[in-house]
């Protein structure tokens, strides 16, 4: 007995290393092990081990364990991890510079997975896979956010079908994160000052892979109530709050990193909510007794910066009062006056009208600026050419690395399955060389491709029609027609992202009749799903909600249109596993990048995009579909997209739905399966975040 309960203890502790370390959100086995406990509670609690350990008591787990299928899983999964723990990976040579000093990554928002709801769209994705891959290449990375304790909202759609905001507390004791002590069990603490009071910060760990986050949290006892609720919501509240959380992050950040003795090699700011990090770091070059220009120099050497927002009025800007109000004693204590301070962060330095741009801080305080696109770098110059007088649009320095997504985390089971069986148990290594990839790929049958895009449409339409039962019956509604939305054998397309006017959701039902008649066609039957949020305070973007619900429930579209609410990683990973073809029609050149469409090339789909971010660099005629040319427009706003809409309709008429369609005697799309595998070969290698955190090494990381 006393052997088999020292048995226990060994195999409990290795299935909470497991739970603790978030490799296994993008690692299946791992999440078949914990789902498999309780696949109930897996369901409820957003795919979550640490809310799975703890519905299920020790007596269970023991008796759980003793199954000896179970044990294999475990001690599978196990090994598994701390093989990747250990691997050496190919790049990790050029990486040895950075063993002792680490990469700090700074970014509002880090989206892991939907059971850590500390992300709201894009940026937050972004930089979730950016950690993955830092990880997976073995680069030493330190990321730096806030814990908001509320997320982002959980969206519910009324019986108007206007969006309605719904903030859950999370319980931290159901999350795999734990609370920064030193070695007394003490939290550890910084302070910073916001106004005329000391907050103090706190934060927890989380652990990824090789890679480590840490979520920073004002929610402690000796904070004042407001102060305590500053982590509370992402990007909550007025533009008071939103300086309080910046210098949370920057500043908080900065020195919390300090006191844990990391000396980061490189500070990177993804966007420049945290941009207030590189004065903290000049307070400390001043601290040490060293001049102005002199700590500004090397503050920068220390210092990039990723820049996204290809709009004037996407950049945070404060005001002179604001800033008064929020920094005044810590730019006491840089020895500056106010007037000295506000020009860090002005375009024209002298121009005493101009507020305070996190941008321009971090662009004047950074060694290497880039964009996350080839055309989101030249807008983003010839944004900021006021910054260098004298220099061109062109000679600006701000590069580019166009973004990617960690490609593991977004593989439907089923497709790792096809390439585990047709190219082998080491397939995932092959994108590092794209020539093996390509070679790779052409192992995979096209009935296995073609059976695989039935069984990934099938498990999307019962998972939508699950979702929209649910709406329903919340609304009081009927819900027997459920069964009847989509058909697994029609064309579903999907548009999934976050709702802001520019990406232009209802563009496909600019003309009714037409949409109608191409949604219509039961000969070659086209479905769409849409999902997404706006922002609470974004009703121009509600009211593209309100009006894709509205059109969903249209005699016309009724099953074939659909909107689902409650968007998240998880909704977004059903999406882009199941629908054949993504359709991204923003208004260019307003897509900084995008990475959506990039999601769906590993799971056999395709791309169907105006010539805009990563698409257009990705393109090559054969490999997915483009709404318009390339090139730039001088249009009026409501003739661009009169004529894009057009497009549009052209392309999926024209191209798309005939290709689709096309059988051969066997029943397969040869054509289109064609099409899926020159998109795999193509882009798949290319436009994953391994590639781009090798790019950030190389070109921005390692200094020159």
């Amino acid at each position: 007995m006393a052997q088999r309960a020292f048995h226990f203890v060994k195999e409990r502790k290795k299935v909470y290393e497991l739970a603790h370390n978030l490799r296994w959100s993008f690692d299946c086995p791992t999440q078949q092990f914990f789902a498999k406990l309780s696949p109930r509670v897996w369901d409820r609690s957003d795919h979550n081990p640490i809310a799975v350990l703890n519905e299920i008591s020790e007596e269970e787990l023991r008796s759980r364990l003793m199954n000896g299928e179970v044990l294999s899983e475990l001690n599978e999964c196990y090994d598994s991890l701390q093989q990747y723990l250990k691997r050496v990976h190919s790049s990790s040579q050029s990486l040895s510079h950075f063993e002792k000093h680490p990469v700090a990554y700074f970014s509002a928002e880090i989206g892991i997975h939907e059971s850590l709801p500390i992300y709201s769209g894009g940026l937050g994705i972004l930089s979730g896979d950016h950690t993955k891959s830092a990880s997976d290449i073995g680069l030493n990375f330190v990321g730096v956010t806030l814990f908001y304790r509320q997320g982002y909202f959980v969206q519910r759609v009324n019986s108007e079908g206007w969006q309605m905001e719904e903030y859950v507390q999370q319980d931290q004791h159901n999350l795999p994160i734990a609370p920064v002590t030193d070695e007394g069990g003490n939290l550890v603490k910084v302070q910073v000052q916001i106004g005329r009071s000391l907050v103090s910060v706190a934060a927890y760990k989380v652990t990824v892979g090789r890679s480590v986050l840490y979520l920073l949290e004002t929610d402690l006892p000796e904070n004042e109530m407001h102060y305590r609720d500053l982590t509370a919501r992402v990007y909550g509240g007025d533009s008071t709050t939103r300086i309080s959380q910046e210098i949370i992050l920057g500043i908080g950040g900065a020195k919390f990193l300090k006191e844990l003795e990391y000396q980061p090699a490189v500070y990177h700011m993804n966007e420049g909510h945290s941009a207030f990090l590189t004065l903290e770091l000049l307070h400390e070059q001043l601290m040490l007794g060293k001049p102005l220009t002199r700590s500004i120099d090397e503050v920068k050497k220390k210092c990039v910066f990723t820049t996204h927002t290809p709009v004037a009025a996407g950049h945070d800007r404060f005001t002179q009062d604001l800033i008064n109000f929020s920094l005044s004693g810590f730019v006491t204590s840089l020895g500056l006056t106010l007037d000295e301070f506000m020009k860090f962060g002005r375009v024209n330095p002298s121009d005493k009208e101009e507020t305070f741009c996190m941008t321009v801080l971090a662009l004047k305080m950074s060694r290497g600026a880039n964009a996350v696109s080839e055309l989101n770098g030249k807008v983003s110059r010839q944004m900021w050419t006021g910054l260098y007088p004298g220099k061109k649009a062109e000679q600006v320095p701000i590069g580019h690395i166009t973004n990617g997504i960690h490609s593991l985390s977004w593989l439907a089971m089923e497709a790792r399955a096809v390439y585990v069986k047709s190219i082998g148990p080491k397939w995932h290594d092959k994108l590092d060389r794209p020539a093996d990839w390509k070679t790779a790929v052409a192992k995979v049958p096209d009935e296995e491709l073609w059976a695989l895009r039935y069984a990934l449409r099938r498990r999307l339409i019962e998972f939508v029609r699950e979702k929209m039962r649910l709406q329903l019956t919340r609304l009081g509604n009927s819900s027997d027609w459920v069964e009847k939305t989509l058909s697994a054998d029609a064309l579903t397309i999907g548009f999934s992202r976050r709702f802001a006017t520019y990406k232009r959701a209802p563009l496909f039902f600019t003309d009714m009749e037409r949409a109608g008649r191409l949604l219509g066609d039961p000969q070659r039957p086209v479905q769409i799903i849409f999902s997404g949020k706006a922002h609470p305070r974004d009703d121009a973007g509600k009211a593209f909600i309100q009006q894709v619900v509205r059109l969903s429930r249209d005699p016309r579209f009724m099953g074939r249109v659909v909107f689902l609410e409650g968007y998240n990683m998880a909704v977004a990973r059903q999406l882009v596993a199941g629908c054949d073809l993504w359709l991204n029609n923003p208004r260019r050149p307003l897509e900084a990048s995008g990475t959506s469409g990039q999601k769906v090339i590993m799971n056999g789909g395709l791309n169907c995009s105006v010539m805009d971010g990563w698409w257009r660099e990705a393109f090559n005629g054969k490999n997915g579909f483009s709404i318009g040319e390339d090139k730039d427009s001088q249009l009026p706003v409501d003739q661009q997209d009169a004529l894009d809409a057009e497009n549009l309709y052209d392309v999926i008429e024209n191209k798309v739905i005939p290709l689709y369609y096309d059988r051969d005697a066997s029943g397969l799309p040869a054509k289109w399966i064609k099409m899926i595998k020159e998109s795999l070969r193509t882009m798949a290698p290319v436009y994953n975040t391994d590639r781009m955190v090798r790019e950030y090494v190389s070109k921005y990381y390692l200094q020159k």
